[in-house]
């Protein structure tokens, strides 16, 4: 696997700018890989969410007690899955 050293650091970057930023584009061109090589590389601390994964969701069911004790920055992977509404009320940063 090809780590995105420059990708991983304009989302650093990113991230000193904005609150929220996504990863956006088609299927089957590295979002998810991306996105995982952030929170493995990421100089922040990063809680991961697949939201194809049926646990992840199931602890997302409730986002404010899901997410209300988290310092840093939230992934949630496939984000299209849910209702970002009830999402939109925290303080964390997204991908």
């Amino acid at each position: 696997m090809i780590i995105r050293h420059a990708e991983i650091a304009h989302l650093v970057h990113l991230f000193e700018i904005f609150k929220v930023v996504g990863i956006i584009g088609a299927r089957q061109v590295g979002k998810t890989t991306l996105a995982r090589q952030f929170a493995k590389y990421s100089p922040y601390p990063v809680s991961y969410f697949d939201l194809e994964n049926p646990e992840d969701l199931t602890r997302l069911a409730d986002p404010v007690l899901a997410l209300k004790d988290l310092k840093g920055i939230v992934v949630l992977d496939a984000s299209i899955l849910v209702n970002a509404r009830s999402l939109s009320r925290t303080n964390l940063e997204c991908i």
